[in-house]
Parts: structure tokens; sequence; C-alpha cells
């Protein structure tokens, strides 16, 4: 575990940098929002578009991955679900937490950071997670929060997650990259170079950006973004885990990057859907802060246990 701690420390240096940046006030929240956008739009995607011109759909396409990592998401999900009704949470309340519970940073962060650590083959079950995670947790959050506000089923907002769904740069850049390498040609080196200089920027400014946004995080409410913690870093992974190793029994391999996967703290962009909506910011806010900083210890753990399972 030691040698896998010290692997991960410099990406969770590089989010302490941007954190110290922004909290210092050298780099101005403006310069983050700007920075977010740089990776979001232009750099995450050509890293992603290489990473997924180099498969086959044939090869990133395991039924029983996606069916392991959905299930152990779903129940975790449900259960976070059951605990904020028991609470008296509203719908959309809820569903933001829940979703807490359940996302974790694997555009930002694990992608680049478990292709490190477990290889270049894991970038097949990463993108897998990813599309799971976008297609189906950002529809139902959405879809959960539209009828908490209305209180009925508004059919429109099946249009708007649409288009949300093919204006995202990580979906549109899944979808091209395999629609690529189904084509009869190889990447032109020119562009294969372009794509490597600008994927390359993904990594540090990611974790850079993670880290500054950050510093404008509420630490409000502790014992809340505690509890959602807990979901996210220790029940998340290990009801994947179950899923992967006794339900679906999914190779050991693929199951160590799921299972490290589900173990990543909570992603940014619930916040970014939070504050639109207008609903607990500050909730999330915390949950993300807290998240990232126990998983500096916690995700070492998870990806050193699985990678015993090969």
């Amino acid at each position: 575990m030691a040698e896998i701690f010290l692997k991960t420390l410099p990406f969770f240096a590089l989010i302490g940098l941007g954190y110290g940046a922004a909290a210092s006030r050298f780099f101005a929240e403006e310069a983050t929002a700007w920075l977010t956008k740089f990776v979001f739009y232009f750099a995450l995607p050509a890293m992603i578009f290489r990473f997924a011109a180099s498969l086959s759909l044939g090869e990133i396409l395991d039924w029983s991955l996606v069916a392991a990592y959905l299930w152990g998401t779903l129940f975790v999900y449900g259960l976070a679900t059951l605990v904020g009704l028991l609470r008296g949470l509203d719908v959309a309340t809820n569903a933001v937490e829940a979703q807490c519970a359940v996302i974790g940073n694997v555009g930002f962060l694990g992608l680049p950071m478990l292709a490190l650590l477990l290889g270049d083959a894991s970038i097949g079950p990463n993108l897998l997670v990813l599309a799971v995670d976008l297609i189906v947790f950002s529809s139902l959050i959405v879809i959960l929060i539209s009828i908490g506000k209305t209180g009925r089923l508004d059919l429109s907002i099946f249009r708007t997650i649409g288009r949300g769904l093919i204006e995202n740069p990580m979906i549109v850049s899944i979808v091209l990259g395999l629609g690529f390498a189904a084509l009869p040609i190889e990447m032109p080196e020119v562009a294969n170079e372009f794509l490597v200089t600008l994927g390359n920027a993904a990594t540090p400014c990611a974790l850079f950006a993670i880290g500054a946004s950050l510093a404008s995080k509420s630490a409000e409410r502790i014992s809340i973004a505690l509890y959602i913690s807990t979901f996210k870093l220790v029940l998340h992974p290990a009801f994947v885990a179950f899923a992967a190793l006794y339900i679906f029994e999914v190779d050991a391999f693929g199951a160590g990057v799921i299972i490290s996967a589900a173990a990543l703290p909570v992603a940014g962009n619930i916040f970014i859907l939070a504050q639109h909506y207008g609903v607990a910011p500050q909730r999330v806010s915390a949950a993300i802060l807290v998240s990232t900083l126990i998983s500096v210890l916690t995700v070492s753990g998870v990806i050193a246990w699985a990678a015993t399972l090969n």
C-alpha cells in the first residue's frame, strides 16, 4: 500500500497546489473557472478521444462489467435515498445527496491516475464507468430535481437531458474516438502528436483546477459531509466489489478498475448542477471538500487491494 500511496501522492499534491494558489488568492476564482473550462472542453476530450481511438468497441464493451458497476452503484444510490427519506429530505435534496454518494471524479482524476497506476488496460473499463455515470446518473438527477421542484414529470425534461448528453464533450469524445477506431485507417502522426500534446495538459490542469475549486468550497454541514463521504469512499467501492466479484463474476483486472473508480471522491460537476438548480449547493460543496481530503488515504488503500485481485 505504501508504494501505491507514494504513486498517488503527486496527484493529490497537484490538487493541494491548486488549493494553496486559490486560497492565497494568487489564483483568482475567475481563473479557476476558465482553467476548468479549458480542461473540460479541450484537454480532457483530446485525451479521451485518443484513448478511445486506440480501442475498439468490442475491446471495451463488457456487459458484465457494466452490470456490476451499475448494480453496485444503484444499490448504494437506493440506500442513500432511503436514508434521506427517513431523515425527511425533499425529493430534490435527496437526489443531490444520493448523487454525491455514488458519483466520483472519474474524468478529471480517475482516468489519468488509474492509467498510471494500473496501466493502459484500465482505460476501457474507466470509459465504461464514465459513460454510465454521465448517461444514467446525470440524467436521473435532472429528472428527480425536476419532479421535486414541479411535483410532476415534465416530458420536456427529456429533451433537455438529450441535448445535455450530445453536447457533453466527454460523451462526444468517447463516441468519436470509438467511431474513428472502427475506420480502416491509422491516426496521422501529426494528428496523434497534436492530441498527445493537448491531452497531456489534461492531468496537471485538471488536478490543479480541482484543488483551486476546493478553496472556494464551504466546510459547513461537516456531519452530513462525513456521512456522504462514508457512502462514497467506503460503501460505493464495497458494493461494486461485491457485485463484480460475487454476482456478475467480472474478470479480476476489470473488477479492480471499477472498484478503484468507485473509490474516488465526490465529483465536482455535482456542485455545478446543485448550484444551477439551487438545491443544497453548500451541502455538495462540503461533501466534495471532505471526501477529497479523506480520499488521499482511502483511494490508495482501495487501489492497492484491487491490484491484488489479479
